[in-house]
């Protein structure tokens, strides 16, 4: 004969206390106001963005650059500079950064994109004091004295060595282009915001950025 079945156990969930439910309750008001005080944070600047990508203060058509959807923060990493000096890549926000990547031996093509680079935050005129210019040097080479000198005489320069795989996993080509083929633009909360066309047309990305800073002029305080 079959055994008897064993009897079904029934488990009893115990009432949480009068305290772990208050506990539960400042929790997740916690919470809530701190996503409240994120959007409160945001909001400016998601509607400059939205200003610029739909209204398209201006009237003249959409973004020539293209818009990275989400925004990429600028990732807790430790540069140096060409002395060796540790700087924290995070300090660099506050301001708009034009950034180009590339080998510090840097052949002609770029510096063709260091030369657009530093014309085209000339080309924004007085709004040129929001922008800073960034070279990030991702190789061990030497940087020539001749290039380094004329770059760091430049106003708004900076130039930091950072390892190519960090790089890499916070600005991205466009499909079919290296790292070093675009300049990048970063907003002032250091978010990785649009990408600029390899070989680009630089009256087209001075149309971009010059949008850019009257759409941001609500919400993007004095620089660093």
């Amino acid at each position: 004969m079959p055994e008897p079945s064993e009897p079904l156990g029934l488990t009893v969930h115990s009432m949480p206390s009068p305290q772990q439910m208050l506990q539960r309750q400042r929790t997740t008001s916690g919470r809530l106001k701190m996503i409240a005080v994120l959007l409160v944070c945001a909001a400016p600047v998601i509607a400059s963005y939205f200003t610029y990508f739909v209204i398209r203060p201006g009237g003249g058509g959409s973004a020539y650059g293209t818009l990275i959807q989400p925004t990429v923060g600028t990732p807790a990493a430790l540069a140096g500079d060409l002395e060796g000096r540790p700087v924290e890549l995070r300090s660099l926000k506050g301001q708009w950064l034009l950034v180009a990547v590339d080998g510090g031996a840097c052949a002609e093509a770029c510096e063709q994109r260091l030369f657009m680079q530093r014309q085209l935050r000339e080309m924004t005129g007085r709004e040129r004091s929001r922008i800073d210019k960034v070279w990030l040097v991702v190789d061990d080479a030497p940087v020539r004295p001749a290039l380094r000198s004329a770059l760091q005489g430049s106003p708004g320069m900076t130039i930091l060595r950072l390892p190519r795989d960090t790089v890499a996993a916070w600005l991205r080509p466009a499909d079919g282009q290296r790292l070093e083929d675009h300049l990048y633009l970063v907003d002032p909360m250091g978010e990785w915001m649009m990408r600029v066309p390899a070989q680009a047309d630089p009256t087209r990305v001075k149309r971009d950025l010059e949008r850019l800073l009257r759409a941001s002029a609500s919400w993007d305080l004095p620089g660093r």
